[in-house]
């Protein structure tokens, strides 16, 4: 008997078993294993619980508001770690400006404190006291000077202290604070009620998706022959997109770690987040161009129909290859121009055309970035990629 594989996303459950892969539309009305045992009860019960493995992204990501000492060291390298780790940033705050900021309204998951190498103390004041006295977090981790370690330990409650991420020769240590992020990204998916109850049906662990994606890009010219080195894979959902990618395309090369890393971008999901998508959009100077390229007019950005789902979902590719491009500075940068393939995969994958997808990679390649060449697209159709590890 094959193995059972299901997939929680924040839109759809996706299955697979011996019969190939299936996917059906949540209902909201119902909690997720309610829902998932009214729509495959029988097909859980064909299959002992150590057979059932179970993956989700239906949490979206974590938000974290970062405080570092300048921008060329601490911020820059605990953004870069922190977008690697699946972590949407709300935030970053300059300290040396701190008193400048307006606090975040939302809830933060965690908020990264960092700045100094170990042997420079006295870093921090009680303006830092203040600000953070005004922010609603659920974390807190420290990972910069250890000489001002004292000073924010007996002032901040629950405070996680980590080994600094900056090196007395001004390099970066990302593992300990990656790994800390990570773990808080898999604790905030297992630990969501309705998930917990899905260890009822598999005595395995249950991981996030964008992790189970991530394990599989080693081996991804097994399954994808197409797929030529370097790539990056682009995952896109109702929720988020999800961008993977070799750390030898960072152009900013202060990752130490080799492998491949990947960035979450929580506001550009095609459903769940329609409405921030929309906003992005609207807000970026090449979208209007886009419009008049794809033969339709800004309205269909307020139309609740099939052409605007798809226009925005070749919005959202447009939006996430941009954002890591050198034409946006704001997120890390990959080296586009080296890319031999992209690969696609996720809701989208469904629904445009390859054609669709392609015009897109035109319009970034050849009108934004100034390229005569596009990569190779390579397109999951039938959403496997979480099922290869």
């Amino acid at each position: 008997m094959s193995k059972l594989y299901i997939d929680v996303g924040s839109t759809y459950f996706k299955v697979k078993d011996d019969r190939g892969i299936r996917q059906y539309f949540r209902n909201f009305d119902q909690n997720i294993f309610a829902d998932l045992k009214e729509k495959c009860g029988d097909l859980l019960e064909r299959y002992p619980k150590e057979d059932i493995y179970i993956c989700s992204s239906a949490n979206g990501g974590l938000s974290t508001l970062i405080v570092g000492l300048s921008n060329s060291f601490s911020l820059k390298f605990a953004t870069n770690i922190a977008y690697n780790s699946g972590i949407n940033i709300i935030d970053t705050v300059l300290y040396p400006n701190i008193k400048a900021y307006p606090v975040p309204a939302e809830q933060i998951d965690v908020v990264i404190i960092v700045g100094g190498i170990d042997s420079v103390g006295n870093i921090f004041g009680e303006d830092l006291i203040g600000y953070l006295s005004r922010v609603n977090y659920a974390n807190i981790v420290y990972t910069g000077s250890q000489s001002s370690l004292p000073f924010l330990e007996e002032r901040i409650e629950n405070l996680t202290v980590l080994p600094n991420i900056i090196t007395n020769k001004l390099q970066v240590h990302e593992e300990d604070l990656k790994n800390y992020l990570t773990n808080l990204y898999q604790a905030d998916i297992i630990g969501k009620e309705d998930i917990k109850e899905l260890y009822a049906v598999t005595s395995n662990q249950i991981y996030s998706t964008p992790y189970i994606v991530n394990q599989t890009l080693e081996t991804l010219h097994e399954h994808f022959p197409k797929v030529v080195d370097p790539f990056i894979l682009v995952d896109i959902g109702g929720a988020t997109t999800d961008i993977h990618y070799s750390t030898d395309l960072v152009a900013d090369n202060m990752v130490l770690e080799t492998g491949y890393d990947r960035l979450v971008f929580k506001k550009l999901g095609v459903y769940k987040s329609r409405e921030s998508l929309v906003f992005s959009a609207k807000n970026n100077e090449f979208v209007y161009e886009l419009l008049n390229y794809l033969n339709v007019t800004e309205n269909i950005l307020e139309e609740q129909s099939e052409q605007a789902t798809r226009i925005l979902m070749q919005l959202s590719i447009f939006l996430v290859l941009y954002k890591v491009s050198a034409q946006h500075p704001g997120y890390i940068t990959l080296r586009l121009e080296r890319l031999k393939s992209i690969v696609f995969t996720g809701g989208i994958t469904k629904v445009l055309s390859d054609e669709e997808i392609e015009s897109i990679m035109h319009f970034v390649y050849k009108k934004i970035l100034g390229y005569t060449q596009i990569p190779m697209l390579v397109v999951d159709k039938v959403y496997e990629i979480w099922t290869l590890r």
